[in-house]
């Protein structure tokens, strides 16, 4: 199981995390990853950064996650790791 947390606290929330959130339901379903993918929202995290949302992979925090990086940061940071954990 992957489980992925979304920083949804006020300063994420105002740098699109819902957009995110919406972004990770989308390409979860796409993917067939429904049960591979534990996703939830969290308050902070603890690494805001001044570019968009803080995402928790595991154990690993990635900051910086937009709209425009989704696509790289979804296939490298979460497909991936379903993959390698036999999805």
């Amino acid at each position: 199981m992957v489980h992925v947390n979304v920083c949804v606290g006020s300063s994420c929330h105002l740098k699109g995390s819902q957009d995110i959130v919406e972004l990770l339901m989308q390409a979860i379903e796409e993917n067939n990853l429904n049960g591979t993918v534990e996703l939830a929202g969290t308050f902070c995290i603890g690494k805001c950064n001044r570019v968009g949302v803080t995402v928790q992979v595991n154990d690993e925090v990635h900051v910086g996650v937009t709209r425009e990086n989704f696509n790289e940061f979804f296939k490298k940071n979460i497909l991936e790791v379903a993959i390698k954990e036999g999805k």
